[in-house]
């Protein structure tokens, strides 16, 4: 049973950083890639980083490049999200996930597997 379990999320203020994890268990693939969606109260679902197990390569949302890092620990099957220069805008519940195809890209429709979530709460 694949489990996707995230930690980190918190209350920040404008300007401050936060650290997202994210524990991967039980997932067998060995070609996938794993992101972050987040979700604002009111608004639709949006891929915001994404990298590719196996390659490295990383995709990011314009609205979060340049002070956003997804990063990945294959060992400890960790995948992490460093949240810099943090802004009101980036108050959602983020979520991590695992997939193929779409998914590098950071599209909903390559998502397999789900986290539970972790809120983030910036304030202005």
């Amino acid at each position: 049973q694949v489990q996707l379990v995230e930690s980190g999320g918190g209350s920040v203020q404008a300007g401050g950083s936060l650290r997202l994890s994210c524990a991967a268990s039980g997932y067998t693939g060995s070609r996938y890639c794993m992101a972050w969606f987040r979700q604002a109260p009111g608004k639709e679902r949006e891929g915001v980083a994404a990298i590719n197990t196996v390659s490295g390569t990383t995709d990011y949302a314009d609205s979060v490049k340049g002070r956003f890092t997804i990063s990945q620990d294959n060992a400890k099957k960790m995948l992490y999200l460093q949240m810099n220069s943090l802004k009101p805008e980036d108050t959602a519940m983020y979520y991590c996930a695992a997939g193929v195809g779409r998914i590098c890209l950071r599209l909903q429709s390559g998502v397999r597997y789900w986290g539970q979530g972790t809120q983030v709460t910036v304030s202005s």
